[in-house]
């Protein structure tokens, strides 16, 4: 139709107001809330967020309640309500009843030969938006937090784990840990239970993630590393002890790496010492050390090592050309 800009143009105009002050574009981005794309009143919902713009939250409300109708036409792979959730969010909208309605919606869209539920980041994104409504008790934010559990979307049990640690009561840990237990998760879900626990309750909890890497697999490597995380003194004794006992080819390197991650100078001086005692771990300690980006004065006293063990001079050499 002649005078009506194409969908191309649309996004076009909303990617300048980037480069104008916030306040001239209140008007154009009210509108584009108002599209009928998802697409771009996603891409308005964004400008929103980030430009901080406190007085379009009724218009937020507005375009989210809207894209809850006939969903799965108006709001295909929900980017719209995904991005609008974000941005209330963002702002700090205090009614819960908005992020509940989120979390609780499913949408199944047709994929090749069934469907598919394309509302688990809307899930995720309003879980973490609920932990800052200030007018709910812990009590009730946990309630609601630990119904996620059971979502079939790894992103939405992901997310989960992340908003219970950022209620960050005693409580909180308690369901970490209990989720953890459990297990029968992905790793990556199980990660963020044994590093929510350790943010929580602080180093104390070492030695209670220590006891996940016994199993072995991608579970312990998550474990090692979120005790890595914490980068304290208690970090390299646990990560150490584990090497010591550790005779699991797979792990070994893995502890290594982490040992390196914790930054504390006992891990360096075991790193470089597997190297000077040409250990059978030495290769894999030099890379645990260069790629945890270490002081130069760790590299300075690797390089020496390395010119009086020459033989592990490629290793140095190989990631020099590998930087990643």
């Amino acid at each position: 139709m002649p005078g009506k800009k194409s969908f191309a143009e649309d996004l076009a105009a909303l990617e300048e107001m980037r480069r104008r002050p916030p306040g001239e574009s209140v008007g154009a981005l009210r509108r584009a809330l108002a599209h009928r794309n998802n697409y771009v009143a996603a891409q308005a919902a964004n400008l929103i967020r980030d430009f901080r713009l406190a007085d379009l939250v009724p218009d937020l409300l507005e375009s989210f309640d809207r894209f809850f109708t006939n969903p799965i036409k108006n709001d295909p792979q929900c980017w719209a309500k995904h991005a609008l959730a974000q941005a209330l969010a963002a702002l700090e909208y205090q009614e819960a009843e908005v992020f509940l309605r989120g979390m609780r919606h499913i949408q199944m869209e047709p994929v090749w030969k069934g469907q598919s539920d394309t509302a688990g980041r809307l899930r995720g994104a309003c879980a973490l938006g609920l932990v800052q409504c200030r007018q709910l008790s812990n009590h009730d934010l946990l309630q609601y937090l630990v119904d996620l559990f059971a979502d079939s979307d790894k992103t939405v049990r992901l997310e989960a784990v992340r908003s219970i640690e950022q209620v960050g009561s005693p409580a909180s840990a308690l369901l970490l840990r209990m989720r953890a237990v459990v297990a029968g998760d992905e790793p990556e879900v199980l990660g963020a239970c044994y590093a929510g626990v350790l943010n929580i309750e602080g180093k104390g909890a070492i030695p209670w993630v220590e006891r996940f890497m016994a199993a072995g697999g991608d579970a312990a490597t998550e474990a090692a590393f979120a005790i890595a995380a914490t980068r304290c003194p208690q970090a390299f004794d646990s990560l150490h002890r584990c090497f010591l006992l550790d005779h699991d080819a797979v792990l070994s390197p893995v502890l290594l790496s982490a040992i390196a991650l914790t930054r504390q100078p006992a891990a360096a001086d075991f790193l470089l010492d597997l190297v000077d005692k040409e250990s059978p771990h030495a290769a894999a300690a030099i890379d645990a050390i260069l790629r945890s980006h270490p002081a130069e004065e760790t590299m300075s006293r690797l390089r020496k090592i390395i010119a009086e063990h020459p033989q592990f001079a490629p290793a140095l050499a190989s990631h020099r050309e590998d930087p990643s």
